[in-house]
């Protein structure tokens, strides 16, 4: 009989969040390399409830691993550091700056104290990519944190000031994933169209799409997450007006369309710039198709400002909406504000996604009978250019495909057989 103990299991990394934190953890598997018995959470504080997440489930790791270290990190261990470290399941709390370090991992072992602090990392950003696993979309983080102080917010605390990737290093990352298959990549960053600010010659994001596009000709398509409506330069309105591999779908941080909630939220735009945006892109571009980021409910909203950011669907030309009910996160001046109840920030939310609903409707309904390039994923789907996500019965992942549309469910198209055009 074997008095041996249970076999050690392999480095296990759990992520939280945004996008970022599932290229962030990545960086994590490569800085960490092999270590035994060890679960990281990769933390996210965007939210009170993401926070309230991690703490459960690092209860429940403990209660089924008891011999796993768990490791806290993520923009949550800058915010909560406290909170983490004195939980008694948890073995260290490490800096969000530290997390793709090497040296931090080989020492983790090392007696000391239970939290590893460290100024976030300095500029510029180590550009980060991946394919996603059975797909072949890529993600680049090209940008990280952010220098504006919106009352919502609580990033800026967890992930530091504005750092950018520089433009070699972009490039080169978007070259080797082409190479690796990848057939659309999406650059991402907390604000986006801050890149370059804090690069030696302060390029902006214009110039970085088309470097990309002129550098890595074997890429069929280039997509940008999600913008500040405010921040868009004329090299980037240019390059949407005239780059076909530029896909021709852009999601706004809006938030509000009220003035006086947007100055409260300390946003940097009012409610004609969002629409004055829209139109401008929509004559350049006529195929483009906008999505946003709302809030519903936030503090002081009356049912008269709650009204202009819904009306914001129809004078915006929104299709693909995000709503997110407002909840206080702990620590921002927006937590100290006159709240407005949850119950009436949820019903304003339901409303305000029906919406969206009825907007994504008649979109589909003008997609039907069209035949659109789509790019074929895993489960039988893909995604057209303008962001649509497209049944494809049939037919394998990775291909880029012309595809007939012959109807749709009120939520994705439905592709017939590709079409032979």
């Amino acid at each position: 009989m074997s008095l041996a103990g249970p076999k050690p299991q392999a480095l296990e990394v759990v992520t939280f969040g945004c996008r970022l934190n599932t290229l962030d953890s990545q960086a994590i598997r490569e800085a960490a390399g092999e270590q035994d018995d060890v679960v990281v959470l990769n933390t996210c504080t965007v939210t009170g409830e993401a926070v309230r997440q991690a703490r459960q489930t690092i209860r429940r790791i403990a209660r089924e691993r008891p011999q796993a270290r768990i490791v806290v990190t993520g923009c949550a261990a800058e915010t909560d550091a406290d909170t983490f470290a004195a939980m008694p399941e948890v073995f260290r709390v490490m800096a969000n700056g530290l997390k793709a370090e090497p040296s931090a991992w080989a020492n983790l072992a090392a007696p000391g104290s239970r939290q590893q602090r460290a100024d976030l990392p300095p500029r510029p950003l180590v550009a980060r990519g991946a394919i996603a696993e059975g797909r072949t979309r890529a993600f680049v983080q090209v940008q990280t944190g952010c220098d504006h102080s919106c009352t919502f917010c609580i990033i800026p605390k967890g992930r530091g000031t504005s750092r950018s990737a520089m433009r070699e290093d972009v490039v080169s990352r978007i070259r080797a994933l082409v190479d690796e298959g990848a057939q659309e990549v999406v650059l991402t960053g907390v604000d986006l169209t801050s890149w370059g600010h804090d690069l030696a010659d302060e390029p902006m994001l214009g110039l970085l799409v088309r470097d990309i596009l002129r550098q890595v000709p074997a890429l069929p398509r280039l997509r940008l997450s999600s913008l500040d409506c405010i921040e868009l330069d004329d090299a980037l309105i240019r390059a949407i007006a005239d780059e076909p591999r530029l896909m021709p779908h852009l999601h706004l941080s809006l938030q509000a369309g009220d003035d006086l909630i947007l100055k409260r939220m300390k946003r940097r735009h009012l409610r004609a710039d969002a629409i004055r945006l829209c139109d401008e892109l929509r004559r350049l571009r006529p195929d483009i198709v906008f999505g946003a980021d709302i809030i519903t409910g936030f503090p002081t909203e009356d049912e008269a400002m709650f009204a202009r950011s819904l009306d914001l669907v129809a004078e915006c030309g929104l299709t693909h909406l995000h709503v997110f009910p407002f909840s206080p996160r702990p620590g921002t001046p927006a937590e100290r504000m006159p709240q407005v109840s949850r119950e009436v920030a949820k019903e304003r939310a339901h409303r305000l996604r029906a919406a969206g609903d009825v907007a994504l409707r008649r979109h589909l309904d003008r997609q039907v009978g069209r035949v659109l390039s789509v790019l074929s994923e895993r489960g039988e789907q893909g995604l057209a250019e303008d962001f649509s996500l497209v049944r494809l019965p049939g037919v394998g992942p990775g291909r880029i495909v012309q595809v007939s549309v012959s109807g749709h469910d009120g939520k994705a198209l439905m592709g017939a057989e590709p079409a032979k055009v």
